[in-house]
């Protein structure tokens, strides 16, 4: 009897830091998506692609929808919204060791599900019994027609069931990548996002979501010479990136050079240019060079 391949698109929405990109790196067994404690780590909706013998599943990790404040913060609302009304399935992340609060409300109330929905409650080793019960019954007056899921993303916990459950949404389809294939951006955004997930490690809280990332055009003939920019919004911003004598920016070229270097196989120069470009969240041109709108 022949076996039938099912392949589909699964969008992963919730709210800021419940474990989004983590649970997606999880699935595909590696990095696709930078991690740290900030909300708005993830900006833009990120593809891992998972395969096995009878399926292509692409997960499409979404920024974390939240009350917009910024033309920035407004791009990631949209680009979540899409995936949401355009993706087979969505997996609606829930934190399942924190109460149901006003953040949730936000979500459940503003975004319109037109796809089947499972609930996943990700941080399950965080939790109770009682919190757990109490959000489940919570999600199921919200979604009945929703299942459930309990899984730890950083644990690695469950995650097999939740690959069952998902392909029973999926429809017979084609495999739209090829096996090799684990993610849909290209060299230049991961070397942007790498850069940008290190200044966000050692910054801690000082310059929480006031930074991007610009690579000038690679080279893919020759990727050894790498030069990026890091933006920023004050001068007085841009002192705290590069640091004492330059100590900051220092450790973050070498992190990221690391990093970088894991990815390609060999040793690289990485050149790191710190620019000022006042109030660029809300700059329509500047985003648009960011690849929005």
């Amino acid at each position: 009897m022949e076996k039938i391949f099912k392949s589909g698109f699964v969008t992963i929405l919730g709210r800021p830091n419940v474990g989004k990109s983590t649970l997606l790196n999880a699935i595909i067994g590696q990095k696709i998506s930078i991690i740290s404690p900030k909300s708005q780590t993830t900006r833009d909706a990120i593809q891992g692609i998972y395969n096995d013998e009878n399926s292509q599943i692409i997960f499409v990790d979404t920024p974390g929808i939240h009350k917009p404040k910024t033309e920035l913060e407004k791009e990631m609302d949209r680009i979540a919204y899409y995936n949401v009304r355009n993706n087979d399935l969505v997996l609606l992340l829930v934190d399942a060791s924190k109460k149901y609060s006003e953040n949730d409300v936000f979500i459940t109330k503003n975004v319109r599900f037109n796809t089947p929905v499972i609930i996943v409650f990700n941080k399950i080793d965080l939790t109770n019994i009682l919190l757990i019960n109490e959000l489940k019954e919570k999600y199921k007056s919200l979604f009945p027609d929703s299942e459930q899921i309990e899984i730890s993303a950083l644990e690695k916990f469950n995650i097999d069931d939740l690959i069952k459950k998902i392909k029973q949404y999926l429809s017979e389809g084609p495999m739209y990548y090829d096996t090799k294939t684990i993610t849909n951006r290209d060299f230049k955004f991961l070397v942007q996002e790498i850069i940008r997930e290190k200044t966000l490690y050692l910054l801690k809280e000082e310059v929480p979501h006031s930074i991007a990332v610009l690579c000038d055009d690679i080279d893919f003939r020759n990727k050894k010479n790498l030069f990026a920019k890091i933006i920023v919004e004050k001068d007085s911003q841009k002192g705290i990136i590069i640091g004492k004598r330059g100590s900051m920016i220092k450790k973050i070229g070498i992190l990221s050079r690391k990093e970088i270097e894991g990815l390609l196989g060999y040793n690289i120069n990485l050149e790191l240019l710190v620019q000022v470009e006042p109030n660029w969240k809300n700059s329509s041109g500047f985003l648009a060079k960011l690849g929005y709108k």
